[in-house]
């Protein structure tokens, strides 16, 4: 049989922790700040983490390939 290919957009836009909870970027953070309030800007600081529900689909299409 042949092997699962990760999913190389996946892998751009997720990273895996040691536990296998995937991290993410924030929308909204790459231009267009001007018209935010100072706490939207504070809150969206950072890495985001996915929801429970996505995070086997995550790791199927990762397949322990994150960097």
């Amino acid at each position: 049989m042949p092997k699962q290919k990760t999913h190389k957009g996946t892998k751009k836009r997720f990273r895996l922790t040691a536990k296998g909870h995937a991290k993410h970027r924030k929308s909204g953070t790459s231009h267009l700040q001007a018209r935010m309030s100072q706490k939207r800007k504070r809150n969206l600081r950072g890495t985001g983490t996915v929801a429970e529900c996505m995070e086997r689909q995550l790791q199927d299409a990762l397949r322990g390939n994150s960097y």
